[in-house]
């Protein structure tokens, strides 16, 4: 995993090329102003899904990870709390492969919350929650790049 803010990105060079891209993409996109829904940008190798909803109890959230695609998590309004935890301490469920979905149950190792700008890594090993509330149940919207990192 890997949590900071997309204005600070300088700092970031270390990480892999097409994460970078991605903040690119992010800064000469208007993503604020696109309708909930999936946006291709190179295929398969990566795309945006532009997401809004409220937040909720953690109870009502379930944890997930992908084993096909990194998510990038960044907040375009709102805050959000996302739990994290490592699927190899968490029970794995039946893995979804047309969704790259994998159901986790488990406890959270610890919590993240982001406001505008902040963005969370997460990578195959990385559990996640997303759509808790950080204080206050509020409407959000954030961007959630999928960069392919297993190849077709």
């Amino acid at each position: 995993m890997v949590f900071g803010n997309i204005h600070q990105q300088t700092t970031y060079g270390f990480l892999e090329e097409r994460i970078r891209e991605c903040f690119a993409y992010a800064e000469t996109h208007d993503l604020e102003a696109l309708n909930p829904g999936s946006y291709p940008i190179e295929g398969e190798r990566f795309y945006v899904n532009i997401a809004e909803y409220t937040t909720v109890q953690r109870e009502e959230r379930f944890w997930e990870a992908h084993r096909k695609y990194l998510d990038i998590h960044l907040m375009l309004r709102g805050n959000e709390q996302i739990d994290i935890g490592f699927i190899r301490t968490m029970e794995q469920k039946e893995y979804v492969p047309q969704d790259d979905f994998l159901p986790l149950t488990g406890e959270a190792a610890a919590q993240v919350t982001l406001h505008e700008g902040d963005f969370l890594v997460c990578f195959p090993e990385d559990g996640h929650r997303t759509g808790v509330i950080a204080k206050e149940s509020q409407k959000i919207k954030k961007a959630i790049f999928k960069v392919r990192i297993e190849e077709v």
